[in-house]
């Protein structure tokens, strides 16, 4: 029986991913990876929409890459590759944006914001057309499902969209797409501003927990997290935004309820609860980080790998593109 395609990415956009992307996407992915054709995408591509160091942006792809593989990503198991060794992503962009109106691109929320943000001379065509490039990535692969949180949706509709119209105007082409959105339980904030998402872009690293830390660091960072004068470790996102945080990374880390937890530490204090945190993200996190940095010991075979799988996501990317090609009227090579 075959088995429905899922596919989901990140961008290569810092030296090491954090809790937010583990808790929130790679622990999902090793789940959905068992049950689905599962592609996974080092995004590459879409990190050029923000200026990049040549250097480090490989660098960033080859220790997200590695990261993916050290929280359970198995190539053997599902296809991991980096997105601009299939070109096909970037080709069927421009096919599709070719049926994307201006006006409904510039209706994206994250363009709107940051084009407001910056001004329209400071933000680059490559931001504005960054949805329909999302969308080629997800369309190449005749996906069923893709794994998203509440701010990427939109994009997914949009895709949806897209598809269905491809479809209409020149026959049945694309598979359309369903979002499947993360829980809202799953997002993570930042330690020291708990009100704000945890993010690599945070004023303050101290408020950031990197899969890539040294333990000792991970550990210091939840000691010094900011919670409140109240003393008591129960779950109030509202007036206890720091705890609540707090209450959530252990929980999803654990697999236990958030009320187990809070009974377990009914009038104990702050200080056992963070103390037990951080020994839970320690644990957590230093199997992958060892692995993390054992694959980048051994690039040429990181390389490999991922050659690999390019290899075999090219064969699908290209099966979808010529049949789209095929479709458009595009005059075949002879």
């Amino acid at each position: 029986m075959t088995r429905p395609r899922l596919y989901s990415g990140m961008q290569p956009s810092a030296d090491s991913l954090q809790i937010g992307n583990y808790i929130g996407a790679l622990m999902q992915w090793r789940e959905l990876q068992q049950s689905y054709d599962a592609y996974f995408s080092v995004v590459d591509l879409h990190a050029l929409t923000q200026p990049n160091d040549p250097a480090e942006l490989r660098e960033k792809t080859r220790r997200t890459a590695a990261q993916y593989i050290a929280a359970g990503i198995e190539p053997s198991k599902s296809t991991l590759y980096v997105q601009s060794h299939v070109p096909q992503h970037a080709e069927l962009a421009w096919v599709l944006s070719t049926i994307t109106g201006f006006g409904e691109a510039g209706r994206m929320t994250q363009f709107k914001d940051k084009s407001a943000r910056y001004g329209t001379d400071a933000t680059n065509v490559g931001l504005f057309t960054y949805p329909v490039l999302m969308a080629a990535d997800i369309l190449l692969y005749q996906t069923d499902v893709v794994p998203v949180g509440d701010d990427q949706k939109q994009h997914v509709e949009l895709t949806r969209d897209l598809a269905e119209r491809f479809n209409n105007r020149y026959g049945a082409t694309f598979a359309v797409p369903r979002p499947v959105i993360q829980k809202d339980t799953a997002r993570i904030f930042d330690l020291q501003n708990p009100t704000a998402k945890m993010s690599k872009s945070a004023e303050s690293d101290a408020g950031v927990l990197w899969m890539l830390d040294d333990p000792s660091v991970s550990a210091k960072k939840i000691m010094r997290a900011v919670t409140d004068s109240d003393g008591s470790v129960r779950f109030d996102r509202e007036a206890k935004p720091g705890v609540s945080n707090l209450l959530v990374i252990y929980a999803a880390l654990t697999g236990r309820q958030i009320p187990a937890i809070e009974d377990e530490y009914a009038g104990r204090g702050y200080g056992d609860f963070k103390k037990g945190l951080a020994e839970v993200v320690v644990g957590e996190f230093g199997p992958v980080r060892d692995r993390a940095l054992a694959l980048l010991d051994d690039r040429a075979e990181l390389d490999r790998v991922l050659a690999a799988n390019a290899a075999k996501a090219s064969e699908v990317a290209g099966a979808t593109l010529n049949d789209v090609y095929d479709r458009i009227g595009l005059l075949r090579r002879v």
